[in-house]
């Protein structure tokens, strides 16, 4: 397995629709950088948020990925969210991605972020899966914390397989398959 260079992922982006829209520099600004970088591409956060407006204080109100109630979710769209200390946003990238079939991308939150206590966490982005990633922005610290449309809030990478795999994301069909909204666990 091989990681993949800036000169890769820039060439897939532009002939092949990688990422779209694609930043072909780091782009700093106040606040956390977007856009490639040497081994990896930084992606931003869209505008959509995904909060929990708490239920009824119920001895059955219990998040359960098997069982999610979507009446339990607000969508709000926004330049800025402030997550509570010890709750989590749901968001979306601006980026949309198409994995190649023999690519396998990890993503790791932004050391800015972290550094105030501010988690991220994707799934790997399986081989031909595609579509807007859905973003689970946690804070653990003990104060709000405020993160921002159009800024940067993880990192990509991508790592080329030394084969092809037998069975792709498209090929089984997976259920979060072209997303272009901040999706909710499905079971």
């Amino acid at each position: 397995m091989s990681l993949k260079s800036d000169w890769w992922i820039q060439r897939m982006a532009t002939r092949h629709g990688l990422i779209d829209p694609f930043v072909g520099a780091q782009v700093s600004q106040p606040g956390p950088s977007y856009g490639l970088s040497a081994y990896g591409y930084d992606f931003r956060l869209d505008r959509q948020f995904r909060h929990l407006a708490l239920p009824p204080a119920t001895p059955d109100a219990v998040l359960d990925p098997r069982a999610i109630n979507p009446a339990w979710f607000m969508t709000t769209e926004a330049d800025e969210w402030v997550i509570p200390p010890g709750s989590f946003v749901l968001a979306r990238s601006l980026e949309y991605f198409r994995i190649p079939r023999d690519i396998l991308a990890l993503c790791t939150g932004k050391s800015t972020y972290a550094r105030c206590g501010v988690l991220v966490n994707v799934t790997p982005l399986e081989p031909e899966w595609e579509g807007s990633l859905t973003v689970a922005v946690a804070n653990t610290g003990p104060l709000p914390a405020r993160i921002h449309a159009g800024a940067g809030i993880g990192q990509i990478v991508f790592l080329q397989a030394d084969g092809v795999c037998r069975t792709s994301y498209r090929d089984k069909q997976g259920k979060y398959q072209g997303q272009q909204s901040i999706t909710l666990a499905r079971s």
